[in-house]
């Protein structure tokens, strides 16, 4: 049985985008590049939102040729996994081994997990996973900056109670957070 893994970066007021949706801030250098990719090495099928999927599709054709190598390593991840996106409005998609679904199923993501490690992108998407339950992990790669406003990193109305597993510092005050993920309280 597989996890349901949900990584971000994050600012430091915890925002994955700040308020007109921007998140250079956020552009991982080479160390935190690829410990995002060590992370999600054993991911078998990526879960996105169709924000998140606009964003990523970018890997299916990219140039990495003379790139470093974390990208083109990253691009080998992506295009192995299987990759689920979820939208009422996409027509078609532009990346191989690639789904739509047009509405979240709690009970197929968490058959999808018996098949390997997913990962879900996102932070809507994964409010939705965190209130069903299912998500096992949260890798959040703390940028230090504020941002003061924007699409947040973590869902509002879920309490979960969560178990630090590991942390580690980057160069330029990146630090990363591992917790394992208690299921959500009832209201």
């Amino acid at each position: 049985m597989g996890e349901l893994v949900y990584a971000s970066l994050v600012s430091l007021d915890g925002y994955v985008a700040d308020a007109d949706g921007g998140f250079g801030w956020a552009e991982p250098d080479a160390d935190v590049h690829t410990a995002v990719n060590d992370l999600l090495r054993t991911t078998k099928t990526y879960l996105y939102g169709r924000r998140m999927y606009d964003v990523l599709v970018a890997w299916e054709t990219m140039d990495t040729d003379g790139a470093p190598q974390h990208y083109g390593d990253y691009q080998a991840l992506w295009r192995a996994a299987d990759k689920v996106v979820y939208s009422r409005t996409l027509a078609g998609v532009a990346s191989e081994r690639t789904r739509i679904e047009r509405d979240f199923d709690p009970a197929a993501v968490d058959a999808t997990k018996q098949h390997g490690d997913v990962a879900i992108g996102g932070p809507t998407l994964a409010a939705r996973a965190f209130e069903a339950g299912l998500v096992d992990a949260v890798h959040l790669f703390v940028y230090p900056v504020v941002v003061g406003g924007g699409l947040r990193a973590l869902p509002d109305g879920v309490r979960l109670d969560l178990d630090l597993r590991g942390e580690r510092r980057y160069d330029h005050g990146v630090v990363h957070l591992h917790y394992s993920a208690g299921r959500p309280h009832q209201r």
